[in-house]
């Protein structure tokens, strides 16, 4: 069998290059190459077979043309925007991503998230160690009594809906890419407390809306003013999808007129591709921007963690073992 070269350009779960080197292929490790340095490498030996990656390094059209023995791109997690994937496609590179390898951890951190700001956990915490005890003010909010909104019904979204259904709230989805999931006929849920609708019932019904979208160019910035504007109710705004969905300075009106009583975002506007820290802070009016949501007493935050668990790290690995195998 001739030999078969995987590049790792991020680190993932040994499990995942045990599986691979287990079925003949041979590893190597690239997490430190630039991307001037991988498309270099294209013309030497070894070849560029395969990337198993993050988010370190856009795989544009320039890298892909550049990388002729490529077989197959495998992403540890679910987005894939730093893919071109139109010319992966046209260039006959298979793409296999592993969302199903953390929907269950985002699934609990929305929820962990959400049970966190209806029952005011952080700022009552808070008031004790302050050695204040304030009940009336830390009266929480049920949530059986609300309408939970579910935006983009993926993995993430589905495995958000399984873990409300314990909680006898009323669960609504919406996702335009849905077939049948309009104004009129409905398609059949996937799970029977789930209920599609069109976008003008989901704006009329959502107290909770939380985000599962993502990051294109459609999606991006997408929630503005308008689009906070269209909702009926003060909504709880959970984004744990990706940051530059939603505009940071419409949200802080959004939360100083009332128009959403809380925000939770595991993700913000200003984390650069890589997701692995903040960039473009230089800009004056974004740092003014961040600097607000980080006083802002009805925003809860957490630095882009909601699939980031270890029993996901393992299982991103495995399920990409899968299908790169099972292929």
């Amino acid at each position: 069998m001739e030999a078969f070269h995987v590049w790792f350009l991020d680190t993932v779960h040994p499990a995942l290059k045990e599986a691979l080197k287990t079925a003949g292929m041979t590893c190597h490790d690239a997490t430190r190459l630039t991307r001037q340095e991988l498309v270099h490498q294209a013309k030497n030996t070894p070849p560029v077979d395969a990337l198993v990656l993050r988010s370190r390094i856009r795989l544009d059209r320039e890298v892909l043309d550049a990388l002729p023995d490529l077989k197959w791109i495998a992403r540890s997690g679910s987005g894939l925007e730093n893919i071109d994937l139109d010319r992966a496609a046209k260039l006959g590179i298979a793409v296999h991503s592993s969302p199903e390898g953390n929907q269950d951890a985002v699934g609990e951190h929305v929820l962990g998230m959400l049970l966190s700001v209806l029952n005011k956990m952080r700022s009552g915490d808070a008031s004790i160690r302050a050695r204040r005890w304030e009940r009336e003010a830390h009266r929480g909010r049920e949530l059986k009594s609300l309408t939970v909104g579910i935006m983009g019904y993926g993995h993430m979204g589905s495995a958000v809906a399984e873990r409300l259904a314990g909680f006898g709230c009323r669960v609504i989805a919406y996702d335009k890419y849905k077939e049948g999931w309009g104004e009129s006929p409905f398609a059949a849920p996937p799970l029977p407390h789930v209920h599609p609708v069109g976008w003008g019932a989901f704006c009329r019904e959502a107290d909770v809306v939380t985000l599962h979208l993502p990051w294109t160019e459609e999606t991006k910035g997408l929630v503005d003013d308008a689009w906070l504007n269209g909702f009926e109710k003060p909504v709880i705004l959970l984004n744990t999808a990706r940051g530059p969905i939603v505009q940071t300075t419409a949200l802080l009106r959004a939360l100083d007129d009332g128009r959403v009583t809380d925000a939770c975002l595991d993700v913000l506007e200003f984390e650069g591709r890589s997701l692995e820290g903040l960039d473009g802070l230089s800009d004056p009016d974004a740092r003014e921007a961040f600097e607000r949501l980080l006083a802002h007493p009805r925003v809860l935050l957490s630095p882009h963690v909601a699939g980031w668990t270890v029993e996901s790290y393992v299982k991103l690995s495995t399920v990409l073992a899968d299908k790169i195998l099972g292929a």
